[in-house]
This record gives C-alpha cells, structure tokens and sequence, in this order.
C-alpha cells in the first residue's frame, strides 16, 4: 500500500495563523514606531524647551503618545488580522465538513458513490477524507455482494423447492405415488436445503466472529486418511484418478484442530477438485511438513481459471462459469466455508491456475504448535497412498 505524504496539520496551521497575528501585530508596532516616534520627538523638543525639567517632561509626553498610538495600531492590526484568519479557517473547515455531511447523508440513502474531496485543510481532513472515501468504497462493495447474495440463493433454494412442490403436487394428483423412489428423491432436496442453509450458517458466523471450533491435539494423518476415505467413491464413480502423497513428517504432525471443521476443509477442497475434472483426469492430494506450518495442495488438470476470478474464488457464492459451476451442482459457499474455517485456526488459503485448461491448485497452511500435549497414539506413517478409478 502506497503511503501518502502527510502535509500539514490542521494544529501546524493553526499555529501557523497565531503566528502571523503576533508578526502582523510587531511589523505594524515597528512600522508605527519608526514612522512616527521621531516626529513627535521632534514636535515635543522644538521649539527648545527652557529648562532641564522641561526636557524631561517632554521627552516623557512624547514616548507616552508614541507607544500609546504604536499600541493602539498594532492592537487593531492584530485585532483585524485575527479577525481575517479566523473567517478563513471558518470558511475552510465548514466547506471540508459540509462535504463530509452531504456525503454521509447520501450514503445514509444507499447511494454508496459519495465521496468527499480532499480539500487541502490540513493531514488530519486528507486522512478523514480518504478513509470516509474508503468506508463508502467498501459498503458499495459489500451491498453489491449482498445482492448477489440473495439473488443466487434465490436460485438455489428455487430448483429443490421447485422440486418439491412437483412431486408433491403429482403425489396429490394421484399422478405419482408415494413410493420409495420418490421419497427417497423428495429426501434428497430436503437434504440440499439443508446443507445450503448449514453452510451459510457456518459462513456467516466465521465472517462475524463467531465460529466455534472444538479444538483438540489430532494427527495430520488422521485428518488426511478421513478425507481420502470419504472422497474415494466419488472420484471412482466418475472416472477421476487421486493420487494422495503425504510425507512421513507430515503425517506424524499433530495439530491443536477441530478435526470435523478441518477434515471439512480438505473434503470441500476434494470435491471442488472433482467437479472441475473431467472423466479419465487427475487430481493430486499433497501434505508436506514445512517448520511450524504443515502445507496441503490440492491440484487437478482439469477446467483451470482465468486470472481475473482468481481474487474472488473464496467469496461467498462466487462463480467463475455460473452455468457450469450450477451444473456441476456447487452451491457456491464451499471455498468460502475453506477460507472461514482455515482462518479460524490461524492458517492461509491460496489459489493458483495458469489459465483455462491448465488445471488449478489450491494451497492450505495451518500453523503447527511448539509444544502439542498430545496423548494418544497417532496414525503410523505411510509415505504415499493411490486412490485411483
């Protein structure tokens, strides 16, 4: 981030002004003195006065008329120099301030496009302004994704729904009865529901803060093994080869974790893989040791990314290919649920891809503790483990 040079202050100017008062009033005390002390000298001494009591009396009358005017001038110099400058200010700061409240007050009506001008009144209005601008810059952007927030669960609730309200009218119809199979499919479009409303829960509540996590000391192996497991008849199904390669170090590491979250983790990023992977493809499920961070890649050679959706494939609902991500039948919050979770235990989550048709690589490190109080008997290592169709 570029850091902007600070110029004045608005105290800096402010002083600056006092300043100016107090030299406007000395300059026009000099001034005067110089002007007209001589001159009265010169009146009160001339004619000579006849005596030495005489003198003194006059040169005394003439130094009180010189610095009772030269006070008098510079007080009403300063007076109206004050005056002049304080208006200036004034003017300045209500301008700057005018500016703020319009812009709020547009914002206050979702207009997010307000923004205020830098007018110049000092560092402390250029970084009120910038960080006004930047407030309104970011709640433009998050009523945008709220938008398409609602719109695209809209379209996710509206095909189960849609769904549902067929077989249940066909059921009511006498068209179709209520047989295993057509339960068994009303159940399944229940359950989608079900997952779209949990996941957005749990995205939602880590985005707040408020994701619990039920941390205990557990295995890198265990949590690799499970999701492997649970992925396998998926990839077979679909004619897609997994090649699992942990190193020994890594697999004896033990995390402080919430296994269901993280193992979540790792199945979401299994599944995205898959669904972006073509029949008779591959994807590679990697874990290696690196100092205190244990590093998952998860790569396939599948669809790939273009460069321009890599910054937003982890918010909530995004999509590279709309139509083809629906088809596929993502719901959109998976990689969001990646990014929340693995936060959530202090660790990053990245996305790499060359372009279209190159395939896609999504990295995840979660932070190894120094010291585990591991008790229990973890998984023995096993170097390399295929799964293949």
């Amino acid at each position: 981030m570029t850091r902007v040079a600070r110029g004045w202050g608005l105290g800096s100017r402010l002083l600056a002004a006092i300043v100016a008062v107090v030299l406007v009033a000395a300059g026009t005390a000099w001034v005067v003195a110089s002007a007209i002390g001589p001159t009265l000298f010169h009146d009160h001494l001339v004619p000579e006065p006849t005596s030495q009591q005489g003198v003194v009396e006059h040169a005394e009358q003439a130094f009180s008329t010189a610095s009772a005017i030269t006070l008098a001038l510079a007080l009403l110099a300063a007076l109206l120099t004050s005056v002049l400058v304080s208006i200036f200010l004034t003017r300045r700061i209500s301008r700057s301030l005018v500016g703020v409240r319009q812009a709020a007050d547009r914002i206050a009506n979702e207009d997010y496009t307000a923004r205020v001008p830098v007018v110049g009144m000092g560092a402390e209005f250029d970084d009120l302004a910038r960080a006004f601008n930047t407030m309104a810059e970011d709640l433009g952007q998050i009523e945008q994704t709220r938008t398409q927030m609602l719109g695209d669960l809209a379209h996710e609730m509206r095909t189960p729904l849609a769904t549902l309200d067929a077989y249940m009218e066909a059921i009511l119809d006498g068209v179709t009865q209520p047989d295993e199979a057509t339960l068994m499919m009303m159940r399944q479009q229940v359950g989608r529901l079900i997952r779209l409303a949990e996941d957005i829960s749990l995205v939602t509540s880590a985005e707040e803060g408020r994701l619990t996590t039920h941390r205990a000391p557990v295995s890198t192996a265990q949590i690799i093994d499970t999701a492997v497991a649970q992925a396998t008849r998926r990839y077979e199904e679909k004619g897609v080869n997994l090649e699992v390669d942990a190193d020994a170090l890594a697999r004896e590491t033990v995390l402080m974790a919430d296994a269901e979250r993280v193992g979540q983790v790792m199945t979401n990023l299994l599944d995205n893989a898959l669904r972006h992977t073509p029949h008779g493809g591959t994807v590679w499920f990697r874990a290696e040791r690196d100092h205190q961070t244990v590093r998952v890649r998860v790569r396939d050679d599948g669809e790939g990314i273009a460069a321009q959706h890599l910054p937003h494939l982890f918010e909530r609902f995004y999509r590279a290919d709309t139509a083809r991500d629906r088809a596929h039948g993502g719901s959109g919050v998976g990689l969001a649920i990646v990014r929340s979770i693995t936060r959530a235990h202090g660790g990053t989550v990245s996305a790499h891809s060359a372009g279209l048709g190159t395939g896609a690589e999504f990295t995840v490190e979660l932070p190894v503790p120094d010291d585990p109080p591991f008790h229990g008997r973890p998984h023995p290592p096993r170097l390399r483990s295929n799964q293949s169709s």
